[in-house]
């Protein structure tokens, strides 16, 4: 005869328990969200509150495994997992700042390294922001990851490299063999530029020779052309005397011609120079 009684208990029950899950403030509720699992990308969460509070549990296990690194009896493999294991919640922790951002929120990334920047600034301690090397993808060493085998040296040299040189340290290095003044002590200079000379002495003569080659032929052709110039000059002034002649006009002086003139003054200039620089 309970049965009735059994099956409305149970409906009040199940109108109960939804009513409880649609009341974001009722404990039901609060205990579901808690126990929620937090998806595996960011991008899945439509909700800011949602990813608000993904974010927060991110940083709370990122302050624990932050907090159990600094042991430095931990082990060397046990140290190196989680370190890793804080890195990539912090990429994790980059997600989901930016799906925040997306969904309406604060820019959390920017804050972020603003925040890192004002730390760098003042020097403070980086216990919690870790050391990172640049170009490494941002991975960082946090605790007792600092002292492993082969970071402190990795991140002695990589300070070794952004030491700034001063002009006295770049000129404590400078020798004279910088300035060229010991080149020639071994010989080897002196007998290259002993070869080169020569060859350049020999084609410097190959090259007076066929200018002076060039030059007498030039001489040559001028003779010629002047004395054809004369000749046909002579001829022209034979007909104008027979033409003066009959006009009454004697003509006593052969007059030669202005381009004749010309060739022959040319004539005497090449001759200078050549003289002048033979």
């Amino acid at each position: 005869m309970a049965r009735p009684e059994e099956k409305a208990q149970a409906m009040l029950n199940k109108w109960v328990r939804m009513r409880d899950e649609s009341d974001p403030t009722s404990t039901l509720s609060r205990s579901l969200l808690h126990n929620q699992k937090r998806p595996h990308l960011a991008s899945k969460c439509e909700h800011r509150a949602d990813a608000e509070r993904f974010r927060n549990q991110i940083i709370r296990e990122i302050s624990d495994k932050v907090a159990k690194i600094q042991n430095d009896g931990l082990g060397e493999h046990a140290i190196r997992d989680l370190n890793d294991g804080i890195n990539k919640l912090i990429r994790e922790k980059y997600h989901w700042n930016r799906r925040i951002r997306e969904l309406g929120g604060k820019d959390y990334n920017r804050e972020e390294r603003r925040a890192m920047a004002l730390a760098e600034q003042e020097g403070g301690d980086h216990a919690a922001q870790g050391l990172s090397l640049k170009g490494s993808g941002g991975y960082r060493y946090f605790g007792a990851a600092k002292d492993l085998p082969g970071v402190r040296e990795l991140f002695a040299r990589h300070a070794a490299k952004l030491t700034k040189r001063k002009r006295g340290d770049v000129y404590k290095y400078i020798t004279p063999d910088y300035y060229g003044l010991r080149d020639e002590e071994d010989g080897v200079l002196l007998e290259l530029e002993s070869g080169l000379a020569k060859e350049g002495q020999k084609k410097l003569k190959e090259c007076r020779d066929g200018y002076d080659v060039e030059v007498k032929q030039q001489q040559q052709h001028d003779v010629v052309s002047s004395q054809n110039a004369l000749y046909a000059t002579d001829e022209s002034d034979g007909d104008s005397d027979d033409t003066a002649l009959e006009n009454g006009i004697e003509a006593h002086i052969a007059v030669p011609s202005q381009e004749v003139v010309a060739q022959v003054l040319l004539q005497k200039k090449k001759e200078a120079l050549l003289s002048r620089f033979a």
